[in-house]
C-alpha cells in the first residue's frame, strides 16, 4: 500500500512559478517510477513528468524547457516545479506511482491557476 499527498499548489499569475511537493508513504520500496499527470477541463489527462527508481526523467513536450522534475530520497518526496507559467497550465495536477506489480497510486490531486 502506498499513500500520496500533494501539496503546493494554489493560484499564480503569468510568467510566475510554483513547485509541487508530493510525499509518499507505506510500501515505498516497491516504487518504480513516479510522476506527475495534469487535467484540465475538457481535455483529457496527460502526463507531465516522470522520474524513475534510478532517477531518470522525462517531460511532455508542452513543459520541456519549463518544468523540473526531482526527488528527494531522504524525505521520499518528489517535487515539480514549474516556471514561466501560463494560463494553459491550470489544471488539477495528480501525483502517480507505479510498483513493481504495475499497480498505480494516486494522489487526491491539486488545483493549480494561472490567471492575471
Amino acid at each position: 500500500q502506498v499513500q500520496l499527498v500533494e501539496s503546493g499548489g494554489g493560484l499564480v499569475q503569468p510568467g510566475g512559478s510554483l513547485r509541487l511537493s508530493c510525499a509518499a508513504s507505506g510500501s515505498i520500496f516497491s516504487i518504480n517510477v513516479m510522476g506527475w499527470y495534469r487535467q484540465a477541463p475538457g481535455k483529457q489527462r496527460e502526463l507531465v513528468a516522470t522520474i524513475t527508481k534510478g532517477g531518470s526523467t522525462n517531460y511532455a513536450d508542452s513543459v520541456k524547457g519549463r518544468f523540473t522534475i526531482s526527488r528527494d530520497k531522504a524525505k521520499n518526496t518528489v517535487y515539480l516545479q514549474m516556471n514561466s507559467l501560463k494560463p494553459e497550465d491550470t489544471a488539477v495536477y495528480s501525483c502517480n506511482a507505479v510498483t513493481m506489480t504495475q499497480f498505480n497510486y494516486w494522489g487526491q490531486g491539486t488545483q493549480v491557476t494561472v490567471s492575471s
